[in-house]
């Protein structure tokens, strides 16, 4: 299977005293979601800010399918679908107005912006008329479900998730879970998914990374990764979030 990630070598620091990210070497795969779950302070976010060239390495170097990350960041950033906890709507436009912003940046015609809006709306299972309302007039379930479909509005080849269910209550979050698993498998998008809940990663995801202290502890298929914890702290770490 191609890499839709790699690094190779990478340290990252914002205190030359305490690397985020140690000499990280780690290829992901395309077409599917890989989990990136650690501790607080483990380097998770930072790795998909490398990714999406919000921050550059000290050292080493992340290739996006295969290609360096090139000086255009804002033409490379539109390949990228982003999305975050509590899903980052803009308050004073609709919500159709939030998810298809870059497309008419990008100067779609308004005919395929419309036909790509209902398209999204439909696999989120969003009703029409959630268009035309605005973002405080949705659950925070629905407005989440916004958020993504914003993310995949222009194609992107790659989805970066940071904790995007988190700020949910539970049975929301199952919603969500569900309706990600049939966007991806329609979108076909390769994913990257940081959490903090091991729960979430072994059900969304196909490949498991997990962080500690700016280094990979584990990384593999999901299954592999269960079955053979490479040490004491990824055993107890999955022993403490699975039971």
């Amino acid at each position: 299977m191609a890499d839709c990630v790699r690094f190779d070598g990478v340290w990252k620091s914002y205190d030359p005293d305490r690397p985020v990210l140690r000499d990280l070497t780690l290829a992901l795969p395309a077409g599917a979601t890989t989990a990136i779950v650690g501790e607080s302070g483990s380097g998770k976010t930072t790795l998909l800010q490398l990714v999406n060239a919000v921050e550059a390495p000290d050292r080493g170097e992340v290739r996006v399918f295969d290609e360096p990350i090139p000086p255009d960041r804002v033409a490379f950033r539109r390949q990228i679908g982003y999305s975050v906890q509590g899903a980052g709507l803009f308050p004073h436009m609709t919500n159709g107005e939030n998810v298809t912003l870059l497309a008419r940046l990008e100067g779609w015609e308004h005919a395929a912006i419309r036909r790509r809006l209902e398209t999204l709306l439909e696999q989120m299972g969003l009703s029409p008329d959630v268009a035309d309302r605005f973002p405080a007039e949705l659950s925070g379930g629905q407005q989440q479900r916004v958020g993504l479909c914003r993310a995949l509005m222009l194609k992107p080849r790659l989805l970066l998730l940071d904790e995007p269910f988190s700020a949910v209550d539970p049975i929301t979050r199952v919603g969500l879970h569900e309706r990600f698993r049939h966007v991806q498998v329609h979108e076909g998008v390769s994913t990257l998914l940081v959490t903090h809940d091991m729960r979430e990663a072994v059900k969304l995801a196909t490949t498991l990374v997990i962080l500690r202290d700016g280094e990979i502890a584990q990384a593999g298929p999901v299954a592999d990764v269960l079955a053979y914890p490479a040490s004491e702290y990824v055993s107890e770490l999955l022993q403490g979030q699975l039971g």
